[in-house]
């Protein structure tokens, strides 16, 4: 698919990953969408790119159906979706208080698995209605996991859960709209300079990521983005969760 005139939706695009995603596919030519809580810089991110802000917190799913039906009307359409609304609450399955409360598991799972498959559907839908392009393709939907799936470290049993289930539904969801020229692939990243990481100090960083093949730090936001840009042009790329790791493999703890 084609970055120039691309009309994208990305979920989370006031900062981090999403937001230098929103940015490169600008920078190609395309428009966005940015769809972040109330609380945060999207109106101003989406402004400085010429795009939309749309208030949104993804775990109100009635809601957020709203909230992606104008976003898609302000751009006239939707050709990819960037999704990587998520985050972690720490807990063992049995800890020194008893047992993980279901609520918190819950929450954590609804914030990161049921929400993804919420703005999937929702994006879906709309991209069904699109005429294909030359390939015969009509969307792209960029799902984000985490390494967490994978090799999932002590107190982050939700965490890891929610985001395996992200990392599950890509084949299954790539077959179930292949059909209609819709691809799906999730990106799992390592520890990435995000959030409360940014101004984590050099020596836990380095301990963090001692691990890794190479190279050895945390990942940069705008490698995320050149990533998921790729997936949108190469239509190839299809029912994978491609990991983003520089080859760490997470110990336990």
């Amino acid at each position: 698919m084609e970055l120039e005139g691309l009309r994208a939706v990305v979920v989370g695009g006031a900062s981090g990953m999403a937001r230098a995603t929103a940015e490169l596919i600008v920078a190609r030519g395309g428009r966005v969408a940015i769809l972040d809580l109330a609380t945060s810089d999207g109106k101003a991110v989406a402004d400085s790119l010429g795009g939309t802000f749309h208030a949104c917190d993804v775990t109100e799913f009635a809601a957020t159906e709203g909230v992606l039906e104008s976003a898609v009307a302000a751009l006239g359409g939707i050709d990819a979706v960037v999704n990587t609304a998520g985050g972690a609450i720490l807990g063992r399955t049995l800890g020194r208080r008893g047992p993980l409360p279901l609520e918190t598991f819950r929450k954590v799972v609804d914030l990161n698995l049921v929400s993804t498959f919420n703005v999937a559907r929702l994006a879906a839908w709309h991209m069904s209605r699109n005429e294909p392009n030359a390939d015969g393709e009509r969307g792209v939907i960029i799902n984000t996991a985490s390494i967490a799936a994978f090799e999932g470290q002590i107190g982050y049993i939700a965490y890891s859960a929610a985001k395996g289930g992200i990392a599950a539904m890509s084949l299954t969801m790539a077959r179930d709209l292949g059909s209609l020229g819709i691809r799906v692939n999730a990106i799992a990243p390592s520890l990435f300079r995000t959030g409360q990481t940014v101004n984590m100090p050099e020596d836990y960083q380095q301990a963090l990521t001692k691990d890794a093949a190479f190279p050895r730090r945390l990942g940069r936001p705008a490698e995320y983005a050149h990533l998921a840009v790729s997936i949108i042009e190469n239509p190839m790329l299809n029912g994978s969760t491609i990991r983003l790791d520089a080859g760490q493999r997470l110990p336990p703890g």
